[in-house]
């Protein structure tokens, strides 16, 4: 799909917009409530839908459908980045009503650091061909690392470690010892020095670009279109922010994710392949993207019907297993009070046979 730069221009200035908007009704910091991240979470999934609506309107159903299939991908593998943003948020524990801002900026800076992935890519793409295979054999490597990952024992405490590249800046700049409302410097003892707030942004931001990594390929496994690629990114981060706080009490509950995600990214990867085949002029059958479509959004809809029924499951039997338990040491309370009133010498008798008074 060809898109003139003023095209470009316009969606980039539309985004800028909306972000804007965003970031003005948010500007005053406070504890984000269900009902106002479930609004915005609505908003931002109906823009995303307009957009794709007028893709598949102005540039037809192709595109459309490389759009809707793309950001849905961009979507669910957003949704195992809350995972960590969790981890973050407690390991510096950010204060409730500073999460929004930190998610805001560091979000800004993802996408920010994502596109120039995407553009990274896209020339990679136009150059050389052969660059598919690699990209499918990094998504299958991927998908068998998430299965192998979530094999492991879930009990597992997980901590957030930080990268290289804020333990340099935190010894080049130095780190105050608390938060200083939303400022991202504050001077003590004649030196100006980091607060933890812009520790925490650049933490989200940063540890974004890891699943990056992942998540670029899987798109250019759908679409090699850039506009796509970017618009489709960027309506899965925006709406990022306020799927934290809706979901956030649902991510522990969505216990086979991983198990889903590795299928999506295993099945883009040996499409990529595929691609990469027949673009070599190996004669091999390419997936259209309706049916990856069809299958992405099967394969969401499975882990999670599947993930609340074990949460389900693994709740009662915790809840009868407490049952039990609190039966057994009844009994046994009522077992030592009766072998205790037995034992008992009585107080008219020395053999304890005789009446009580």
């Amino acid at each position: 799909m060809n898109i003139s730069l003023t095209v470009w221009l316009i969606t980039i200035l539309a985004l800028l917009a909306m972000i804007a908007v965003d970031f003005l009704i948010g500007r005053k910091p406070h504890e984000v409530s269900l009902k106002e991240a479930g609004i915005w979470t609505v908003v931002w999934i109906a823009l995303a839908c307009l957009f794709g609506v007028g893709l598949l309107v102005f540039a037809g159903g192709k595109q459309g459908s490389e759009f809707f299939a793309g950001f849905i991908t961009e979507k669910s593998l957003s949704v195992d980045n809350l995972f960590v943003f969790v981890l973050i948020m407690a390991k510096f524990a950010v204060p409730a009503k500073f999460q929004q801002r930190v998610l805001l900026v560091g979000v800004l800076i993802a996408l920010v650091l994502r596109t120039l992935f995407i553009l990274a890519g896209a020339a990679m793409i136009e150059n050389f061909s052969w660059i598919f295979y690699i990209f499918g054999a990094f998504l299958l490597y991927t998908a068998w690392k998430l299965i192998k990952e979530a094999r492991e024992d879930d009990e597992t405490e997980e901590e957030f470690e930080e990268n290289k590249l804020l333990k340099s800046l935190e010894t080049r700049f130095g780190v105050a010892d608390r938060y200083h409302g939303t400022k991202l410097f504050v001077r003590q003892h004649g030196k100006r020095i980091m607060t933890p707030m812009l520790v925490v942004i650049l933490a989200i931001g940063t540890t974004d670009v890891l699943f990056a990594l992942d998540s670029i390929p899987a798109i250019f496994g759908l679409t090699q279109d850039p506009y796509i690629v970017f618009t489709a990114n960027a309506f899965a981060l925006m709406g990022l922010r306020q799927l934290y706080f809706l979901i956030g009490g649902l991510l522990k509950k969505l216990v086979h994710l991983s198990y889903g995600l590795s299928v999506i990214l295993g099945f883009i990867g040996v499409k990529l392949v595929l691609h990469a085949l027949h673009e070599s002029g190996v004669h091999v059958p390419e997936i259209p993207t309706t049916v990856s479509l069809g299958v992405i959004v099967a394969v969401l809809a499975i882990t999670t019907v599947t993930s609340l029924l074990a949460t389900r499951r693994q709740r009662e039997a915790e809840k009868a297993a407490g049952t039990g338990s609190e039966h057994a040491a009844v009994g046994a309370g009522t077992e030592r009070h009766e072998h205790t009133d037995a034992a008992q010498p009585s107080r008219d008798g020395d053999d304890g046979a005789g009446p009580r008074r």
